[in-house]
């Protein structure tokens, strides 16, 4: 496949993989607003659900996209990989919504809160970082630097739900009490796996760049 290396690269990608990004950081944004403020929830979860829709579609495109392109501008498999990952950071993060707005469990904690943080800078990082794979040589050290901080964020992440475990059930005494503990640690453990995915999405830039950097 010699031929291919001389052969016009399809762009569109780079296109697709930027409106990716920015509807993961939109969808961390309204998450963010969703759990600050703790007002007007069902019109931000349908904005969550109308968010996570409008990502299956970029989905789509990639995918039809890449069952149609001779000549890709990354390997294959790190086009599936990304889009895979952009889209799991999405549909977690309406997952969240959907629970909080289930649930009805009162004013968030500030556990919840400082996991709509995390998200919502994973959000604007992955959204900054991105759009840098369209040149990634000259782009190297600065992608770079998202990423670590898109690790770093996890690993807040995951010292957060340590700390919500650990003083759980602290002061519970009643059942409608054990019961709200519950919901909330359930949700500790999706906003938890939304951070993880935005990691995968670090994990993804971190392969293309030792392939392309």
């Amino acid at each position: 496949m010699v031929l291919a290396r001389f052969l016009p690269r399809d762009e569109q990608f780079f296109t697709h993989f930027r409106e990716a990004a920015e509807n993961a950081a939109a969808a961390a944004r309204v998450l963010a607003e969703l759990v600050d403020n703790g007002n007007e929830t069902e019109r931000k979860v349908r904005r969550l659900r109308d968010l996570e829709h409008h990502g299956d579609e970029i989905s789509h495109r990639i995918f039809h996209a890449l069952n149609s392109t001779f000549v890709t501008p990354l390997d294959r498999e790190d086009i599936r990989a990304l889009a895979t990952a952009l889209d799991n950071f999405v549909d977690d993060i309406e997952e969240i919504g959907e629970r909080l707005w289930l649930y009805r469990l009162g004013a968030p904690t500030e556990v919840a809160r400082l996991f709509a943080r995390i998200l919502r800078e994973q959000g604007d990082t992955i959204a900054r970082a991105v759009p840098l794979l369209e040149k990634t040589g000259s782009n190297a050290e600065e992608l770079r630097r998202h990423v670590l901080e898109l690790h770093r964020l996890e690993n807040e992440g995951d010292d957060a739900l340590s700390t919500a475990l650990a003083a759980l059930y602290d002061g519970v005494t009643q059942i409608p009490e054990l019961i709200c503990a519950l919901r909330w640690g359930e949700l500790y453990q999706i906003l938890e796996d939304a951070t993880d995915r935005g990691e995968d999405v670090a994990d993804t830039l971190e392969g293309i760049l030792i392939k392309y950097a």
